[in-house]
């Protein structure tokens, strides 16, 4: 099994679900007492989002250039960064290491394409819904990425920073959420959801939602098992 590196922290909410599902699956696929053969790095969430608020992508980016080196150096065989925002930065990460870095957007795509879907709605934290590094990533994959209006995208990050990175998960947020799935399907004819923030499964289910949705955590995760487990 090979090792795999994950940069997290960010938050560490949704940082604890990688761990215990990369161990469950590990588990899952090898059966007995298997689990994921795994380095963490876990980054101070606090200073990474004063450097996303004050636009300092720099300064962010030589903290993930950092962890990446590090993870490395212990042995890391590929790296994970545990957070769909801080896909931003991995220009920054695959200059910093030479490990192959497993993409977030690429696991959310592969999914979103086996299940013959291409018109998505993208929740997320405003960085990731507004900013091209993430759904011009799926564009180039040929899929037509929607996002919520000003009024959606401020619910959805405010969510996402105020409550779901403290640990908070609130009926009336998911509510608000999902008023803003059902008017989109109403009227933005969507065939699918990306929860396209590494805690969006703290609050929605896939089975809350009409139409398809995709766990980007969890996606992730699994598609990291698989390379861990490849034996090519």
């Amino acid at each position: 099994m090979k090792t795999l590196g994950l940069i997290g922290g960010m938050s560490w909410e949704s940082t604890a679900i990688y761990y215990r599902r990369l161990n469950q699956i590990a588990r899952e696929r090898l059966g007995g007492l298997h689990s994921a053969k795994l380095v963490l790095l876990s980054l101070d969430f606090a200073e990474i989002e004063t450097l996303q608020a004050a636009q300092d992508w720099s300064g962010a980016g030589a903290r993930m250039a950092d962890a990446a080196r590090a993870l490395e150096r212990a042995g890391a065989d590929a790296l994970l960064i545990c957070t769909n925002t801080m896909h931003k930065l991995v220009p920054e990460v695959r200059e910093a290491s030479s490990l192959p870095l497993l993409h977030i957007a690429d696991a959310t795509a592969d999914a979103m394409r086996a299940a013959r879907v291409s018109r998505p709605l993208l929740l997320a934290t405003r960085y990731t819904m507004e900013q091209d590094f993430y759904t011009g990533r799926l564009v180039e994959r040929g899929f037509e990425v929607r996002v919520p209006d000003e009024e959606g995208r401020t619910v959805v990050h405010g969510v996402i920073y105020d409550e779901l990175c403290a640990g908070r998960v609130e009926p009336s947020s998911k509510r608000a959420c999902l008023k803003i799935v059902e008017a989109h399907c109403e009227s933005d004819d969507i065939d699918s959801v990306i929860f396209g923030c590494t805690e969006i499964g703290m609050l929605l289910s896939p089975d809350d939602i009409g139409v398809p949705a995709f766990d980007t955590t969890e996606l992730h995760a699994r598609a990291a098992m698989d390379f861990a487990l490849r034996t090519d």
